[in-house]
């Protein structure tokens, strides 16, 4: 009996535990996606991208060490920054720069490096590292607890290096860490390119890539749906917005369609 209630005390007790986390995940979240620091076109994108149930999904939570990997423009910097600024670690790795400067210097002259540099209030301490090709120590082997990139895996099958990527990744998680992946769902009914040319990738096909380097699949969401996007257009998933790449033809069209269908996928290291 004395058994039973100790195992009871203690469940509640995890329960409780986990309770508490996730409801200060769930208040830094809604805190720094209602920001006013946060630029006017990305909060735009919201509708789209659903940045707090994806980060939720996710795992996020405000002590992790989180890297993420190639930041573009730093939509989801501007929201993983504060909620991890005060008890946890966040890093972000670019993309190599084409000219192979990757000096301090060069990495800070990257749009993410200026945009960090120009709100030192909000940035202050975010390391600059790289991902991609020649460039795959992420992070220190087991140093972190979630890594996150977002339509960012066709890239490094159009590089050829996705296999490396993936890799690093695993060598960078800690036992039980999670790697979160979001990208433009292709067409299932299609062959994968191999080098996703269109901007396309089969979900399938990013769970093999994911598994051959150790992985397993811990859910799957979706949060990214949207049921208009064929994966078929003229040119390719730049096609529909944000990027218009046929300028105003079929402008409309493509407006009312909307962003990309994309896959939402957790995976986890063993």
């Amino acid at each position: 009996m004395t058994r039973q209630i100790h195992a009871a005390v203690l469940t509640l007790g995890l329960a409780a535990c986990c309770a508490a986390h996730a409801a200060e995940t769930d208040t830094s979240l809604a805190a720094a996606i209602a920001s006013p620091q946060r630029s006017p076109a990305f909060v735009a994108r919201d509708p789209a991208r659903h940045p707090g149930e994806e980060l939720a999904f996710f795992g996020l939570r405000p002590t992790m060490s989180v890297v993420e990997i190639w930041p573009g423009g730093g939509y989801w910097t501007e929201i993983l920054a504060p909620v991890l600024r005060q008890s946890g670690h966040y890093e972000v790795a670019l993309e190599p720069p084409k000219s192979g400067d990757v000096s301090p210097a060069a990495l800070a002259a990257t749009t993410i490096g200026r945009k960090l540099a120009a709100d030192p209030a909000h940035y202050e301490g975010i390391a600059l590292g790289l991902a991609g090709q020649n460039h795959f120590a992420i992070a220190p082997p087991g140093s972190t607890d979630l890594i996150l990139t977002f339509r960012n895996l066709h890239n490094w099958m159009a590089g050829g290096y996705a296999p490396q990527m993936f890799a690093a990744f695993f060598q960078a998680l800690k036992p039980g860490g999670m790697l979160g992946i979001e990208d433009h769902r292709g067409n299932r009914d299609t062959p994968q390119d191999p080098l996703a040319k269109d901007g396309y990738v089969r979900q399938d096909a990013a769970i093999a890539l994911a598994t051959a380097a150790g992985f397993v699949l811990d859910g799957s969401s979706e949060i990214g749906a949207n049921l208009k996007d064929t994966a078929n257009w003229p040119a390719g998933v730049w096609t529909l917005p944000p990027d218009f790449k046929l300028g105003a033809q079929d402008h409309d069209r493509y407006a009312a369609i909307g962003e990309a269908d994309n896959f939402v996928l957790r995976f986890r290291k063993p």
